[in-house]
């Protein structure tokens, strides 16, 4: 039996492999992220962030969908008759995990994309460093057909990840779009057939466990920060990450790597990873 084997109700974890794959897990609703998602959420990401048999996260949903967006029962109709002190809580609540935990995770985060990702599903899917798609998984905005804006930070999602035009047309018509699609648009790194889904996710998570976990670390976070900043303070912040990778390596791999391609002449940079 799994440590984690129900300790949740709407999240379901299983490790194995070095893999820990987060489950949403309300496949009767689509897997749509109620306030109790979204509290047990937190619980599992920084769970399973101080698990050392952990060295990458998947996302993915139950059944057929990975996520329909947020509850309209649970977090909207019934939210909007709480005091306005419980819907900040809420919302502060879904924000956290979507995207201030995910976003900037200790470990590599893959979404493995296994069907319907609506509305709120995009925070999370761009949070995660990396995106796998079924090529059959349906994309949508639907807020619009609901009278209701996209919310929390999918509005800002999009327009890091597709752009201006793309972003604003699924928007504003509420239209849906593939997997296939989705990869064309940069929105998940590729799509692939659904019987290939989870190898493909497989095979990914285990090219990230070959890396240098602390440079890895310094490499995404370097990365997602310096879209933020001017060209000035991306080179300073950059600068910073690199000597705090050095300190923090345990395993000195910049000096391993430099010496097996200088003096040994054993490995040829993008085509291999240093001995460890």
């Amino acid at each position: 039996m799994s440590a984690y084997e129900a300790r949740w109700k709407t999240v379901r974890v299983e490790v194995g492999e070095g893999i820990g794959w987060v489950i949403m897990n309300r496949p009767e609703k689509r897997n749509a992220m109620n306030p109790s998602m979204n509290r047990e959420m937190r619980d599992v990401l920084e769970t399973l962030e101080l698990d050392d048999s952990v060295k990458v996260l998947v996302l993915t949903g139950a059944g057929e969908s990975w996520t329909a967006g947020m509850d309209l029962k649970e977090y909207f109709r019934e939210v909007d008759q709480a005091p306005e002190i419980v819907q900040e809580k809420v919302r502060r609540e879904a924000s956290t995990w979507q995207w201030k935990l995910l976003r900037m995770y200790a470990k590599p985060t893959i979404a493995m994309v296994n069907g319907w990702c609506f509305g709120g599903g995009f925070s999370p899917l761009v949070a995660c460093d990396l995106a796998i798609a079924s090529e059959t998984a349906v994309f949508g905005l639907s807020e619009i057909n609901w009278g209701i804006p996209p919310g929390n930070l999918v509005s800002k999602a999009l327009a890091d990840t597709i752009g201006h035009r793309k972003a604003l047309e699924y928007i504003m018509t509420g239209e849906t779009f593939t997997g296939r699609q989705a990869a064309e648009m940069g929105l998940v790194n590729r799509a692939v057939p659904p019987a290939q889904l989870r190898e493909e996710t497989i095979t990914l998570a285990r090219k990230l466990m070959e890396k240098n976990q602390v440079v890895l670390r310094a490499a995404k976070h370097g990365f997602k920060r310096c879209r933020e900043l001017t060209w000035e303070q991306s080179e300073d912040y950059l600068y910073a990450k690199l000597d705090q990778s050095q300190l923090r390596d345990p395993e000195h791999g910049r000096e391993k790597g430099l010496k097996q391609f200088l003096d040994e002449k054993s490995i040829k940079p993008g085509l291999e990873t240093y001995r460890r």
